[in-house]
């Protein structure tokens, strides 16, 4: 595998455990051969599963307010767009960021929250320069993948196969992570606007996109350092898992206080 930093991790760790530990002095030349080649199975089954998830989140379509110009997406009266929303993040948080995995999660979150300022024709050059800052901080190659009309909080495709040459794999998942966590506390802000443009289908596609980042969470966090309070402040979402448009209205109240709680620690 290319440059995956906590994939090394990860794979060092499962194949000193699988290799018996200091026992690993006693072994012949033949049972290096085998060591050998168990690794580059572990190695090829951790790439898989994680390649396997970012394929099926790159197949996800993103929260339906968030899809300007396409058939069924939000739109404001006149009326609405005169009152603008107070739960928006001040791009003065992108100064509160003091780590490159704080930078990457404020980026995402900014990112969603400049797509909804702009659905109330509110002024987003602030937006701007503090994502733009974010970005020379960050320094990401991977970002060059990301098509004109696209977003790093959408966290697609080619963004991850991006991030898997540059090794910046682990980063992938912090970026989705915000990116989810401040699209569901977005959406409980005004539910009734914000959920009138779901279905059945696109509240499902929210369930199985949960799952996923937990997914990749959860089996990261026992590796990388950074990522593990990401899992944990993300944990208490599972509770998320409506299968109809009904359920996740229903689901999204009761779980407010985790929704927050979450937003609250990725961005800081």
């Amino acid at each position: 595998m290319k440059k995956l930093s906590v994939f090394a991790i990860a794979i060092a760790a499962m194949v000193f455990a699988a290799c018996g530990g200091n026992k690993s002095a006693q072994n012949t030349e033949g049972t290096d051969s085998v060591k050998s080649f168990e690794q580059e199975q572990i190695e090829a089954s951790i790439k898989m599963h994680f390649d396997s998830i970012a394929s099926e989140i790159g197949k996800l379509k993103q929260f339906p307010f968030l899809q300007e110009g396409a058939d069924g997406a939000l739109k404001l009266t006149k009326e609405e767009k005169q009152v603008k929303p107070a739960f928006l993040l001040d791009p003065v948080v992108a100064e509160n960021a003091t780590t490159l995995a704080e930078k990457y999660r404020i980026l995402s979150a900014l990112d969603i929250d400049k797509r909804v300022a702009k659905l109330y024709e509110m002024p987003t050059e602030d937006y701007d320069k503090a994502i733009a800052k974010l970005g020379a901080d960050i320094s990401d190659p991977s970002f060059k993948a990301i098509d004109d009309n696209a977003s790093v909080s959408e966290t697609s495709q080619a963004l991850y196969d991006a991030m898997n040459e540059n090794g910046r794999i682990n980063y992938f998942w912090q970026l989705a992570a915000a990116a989810l966590v401040e699209q569901l506390y977005i959406a409980n802000q005004n539910s009734e606007k914000f959920l009138s443009v779901f279905d059945d289908e696109s509240a499902s596609s929210v369930t199985f996109r949960i799952v996923l980042i937990l997914d990749a969470l959860n089996r990261l966090s026992e590796y990388d350092p950074e990522i593990k309070p990401v899992a944990d402040a993300l944990a208490p979402l599972d509770v998320l898992n409506a299968m109809t448009l009904d359920e996740m209205k229903s689901q999204l109240a009761l779980a407010k206080d985790k929704i927050e709680a979450a937003r609250a620690a990725l961005i800081k």
